[in-house]
């Protein structure tokens, strides 16, 4: 695992053309973003890069959550690097109270980026009541209550439905059921077998959001019916959450344990 800075030129365009999933075919503006300042490929095996992942303990009763069902833990058990990649693991098992154990991990403090394109490469679980997601939330979390710090939902899906994914902004106006948010379907595949790319490309007055190569929906100030928040660095979660209010609690045919693996997480500005 390490921290790379590399020098690579940007290069910003602009291209109208129709994206599959979108509903029109307006003018798209698409920032191409090369120039690399953070990375972990999860190459050495372990735990999390403590210079770039905190640990998040414990359950929603610490101030987040959604009435999930898990315990999350810093266990090698539930979050560790092997293989080349970050293995986040969801348990069903009675520990601190709660039937789950599961991991989430956040960079708060450790890094924290305004505006750029932040991508993960991930292979999804499968099961009713599996919601893993890799998602930003303002670096002032600790500071101003949610929705007012944003959020970025880059990736969320529930293991009940194993095409599709999901994409979401969170802010002041437009949260929780009236948050702004699109849904990318695969055709002919899944998402639990085999790994895919996650992202977005962030400007001062747009998100994109990605599945792979595909732009599949873009969001900007005037799409959103309050404050736009996002003109301010953000920090990056990674978490597999087990139960709780979106996917409902699983079922008799949920299997575990069930992994959650990140090939790597890309920071570009």
């Amino acid at each position: 695992m390490s921290l790379k800075f590399l020098k690579i030129n940007t290069i910003l365009f602009t291209i109208g053309f129709f994206v599959t999933g979108c509903s029109t075919d307006e003018k798209q503006t698409v920032t191409t973003m090369n120039k690399l300042v953070m990375q972990d490929e999860f190459d050495t095996a372990g735990a999390p890069n403590n210079a770039i992942w905190n640990y998040n303990i414990g359950t929603g009763s610490n101030g987040w959550g959604n009435n999930e069902l898990e315990y999350y833990t810093n266990r090698p058990e539930n979050i560790k690097v092997e293989n080349g990649m970050l293995k986040i693991t969801a348990i069903r098992e009675q520990f601190m109270g709660s039937g789950y154990t599961s991991a989430r991990i956040n960079s708060m403090g450790k890094f924290e980026q305004k505006h750029g394109r932040f991508e993960a490469r991930i292979k999804m679980p499968y099961g009713k009541g599996l919601w893993p997601a890799f998602w930003l939330l303002g670096a002032n979390s600790s500071t101003v209550s949610w929705p007012q710090c944003g959020e970025i939902d880059i990736m969320e899906y529930l293991g009940s439905n194993p095409t599709s994914i999901f994409g979401t902004l969170h802010g002041p106006g437009y949260y929780g059921a009236n948050a702004i948010t699109k849904n990318y379907t695969l055709s002919n595949n899944r998402f639990d077998t085999d790994f895919h790319i996650f992202g977005i490309e962030w400007g001062e007055d747009y998100i994109n959001f990605y599945v792979d190569d595909v732009l599949y929906n873009q969001i900007t100030p005037a799409k959103v019916p309050g404050e736009w928040v996002f003109n301010q660095p953000f920090y990056i979660i990674l978490n597999l959450a087990v139960g709780g209010n979106y996917p409902g609690s699983p079922n008799s045919e949920t299997l575990f344990p069930q992994s959650m693996l990140i090939d790597y997480v890309r920071v570009y500005e």
